[in-house]
């Protein structure tokens, strides 16, 4: 049976519909970075979805062709995540945490061409630089379309918040407004800034699912809460 990220971490893709803390080990990444509206048609979001999907499906079918890659193992290809930021969320690192902890909460949902974002599909362990490019290459070749945007990244998140966020992207505010009631009653504070952005792992297909069906994983990076 192919290994399936969402079965076997269920602890990172399966919270539940209330907010808990996790600690993320460090996972590699196909990444495509961007910026804009993601429902714009054929727009830069849309073409970033189909670069992820033909570098990841590329890797997942290497066993069929002559190049092998040592420690191989059949799988699920993960579910479409995303990393997002508005340029007013980022404050600098020496502003007080109280503007990172609102600026998420301050998210023009209204203003999508502000989003910028780094779309990302999870790589297995066993897929080196050296095999991530060769799959960046080929794919590029068999499907016709330009990879070149395609990176290999490593991200390591650590201390975060998650929840289940069940409806439309729109109503995110809610869960993350719950997510910060519970920080707060456990010590905590998001600890969102330029280098740990809020993140969020689709689990429903759009195309197919009513809105009010989908399911997201919202997660943000978090810290104990200073003493003041």
């Amino acid at each position: 049976m192919a290994f399936d990220f969402k079965k076997e971490y269920k602890e990172f893709y399966m919270p539940k519909n209330k907010p808990e803390i996790v600690n993320v080990p460090a996972a590699n990444y196909i990444a495509v970075r961007g910026k804009g509206n993601p429902n714009t048609p054929d727009g830069a979001y849309q073409q970033a979805i189909g670069v992820l999907y033909a570098v990841a499906y590329t890797i997942k079918m290497s066993y069929k062709t002559d190049y092998k890659m040592k420690g191989f193992f059949e799988y699920v290809v993960p579910p479409l995540e995303g990393f997002w930021w508005q340029e007013e969320q980022r404050p600098a690192d020496d502003e007080v945490q109280t503007v990172r902890r609102e600026a998420v909460q301050g998210v023009d949902y209204g203003n999508k061409d502000a989003f910028h974002w780094i779309s990302v599909i999870r790589l297995p362990d066993f897929v080196t630089k050296k095999d991530f490019l060769w799959a960046v290459e080929t794919a590029a070749q068999k499907k016709k379309i330009d990879c070149s945007k395609a990176e290999y990244l490593t991200v390591d998140e650590g201390l975060c918040v998650q929840i289940m966020h069940i409806g439309p992207f729109d109503n995110e505010p809610a869960s993350v407004a719950l997510m910060d009631e519970f920080l707060q009653e456990n010590g905590y504070e998001n600890d969102i800034n330029e280098k740990r952005l809020h993140h969020e792992i689709y689990l429903s297909d759009a195309r197919k699912a009513a809105p009010e069906k989908w399911k997201t994983v919202i997660r943000h990076p978090i810290r104990k809460l200073r003493d003041v």
